[in-house]
């Protein structure tokens, strides 16, 4: 039997848990969102070192499955393995009752402190900006808005070329 690499396994585990949750993108099942991210980090794959690739991938497909799909962390690592806990669990929003309570400095902190998961969050982001744009959605403004600081809290030089492309995308 052909064993299947981690995120083959984290794809088909975040598809269920966020079908099982009827978790939607706009008017899209959510594994539309989650393709993107996943599109936007394999373009820009070869900024990260060959051994990891596949947990970044798998970390992309599971970015959300903790805030949105109601699994735990012990869920994701056991489904899956530890590195690949610890990207959901460092992208997942703390509580709050705003954007800007949710995504606060102890979660910058948590995604700069876990290797990996500032390369997953930009990609995210240009997932979303991306989907904005193409649907005219008044996020789009609040992407723009909010960038600067966006990108001073995830400043990473390894991440420069990602952090230009999202830049651009996010220009008039």
């Amino acid at each position: 039997m052909v064993s299947m690499t981690i995120d083959k396994k984290a794809r088909l585990y975040a598809i269920e848990k966020h079908r099982d949750t009827n978790h939607m993108y706009d008017q899209y099942p959510y594994e539309f969102h989650l393709q993107m991210v996943v599109n936007a980090a394999k373009q820009f794959l070869h900024l990260i070192p060959e051994e990891a690739q596949h947990n970044v991938l798998a970390g992309c497909w599971v970015h959300d499955v903790i805030e949105d799909a109601r699994e735990t962390y012990n869920d994701v690592k056991k489904a899956l393995n530890e590195d690949v806990a610890e990207f959901a669990y460092a992208l997942t929003n703390n509580k709050g009752r705003n954007r800007s309570e949710r995504a606060g400095k102890k979660y910058y902190e948590g995604i700069r402190n876990t290797p990996y998961a500032t390369f997953i969050k930009l990609c995210d982001r240009i997932a979303n900006v991306t989907h904005s744009k193409n649907t005219g959605s008044r996020m789009l403004e609040v992407y723009r808005k909010e960038n600067p600081a966006f990108v001073e809290k995830l400043h990473d030089e390894k991440y420069v070329e990602v952090i230009a492309y999202l830049e651009d995308l996010l220009k008039e």
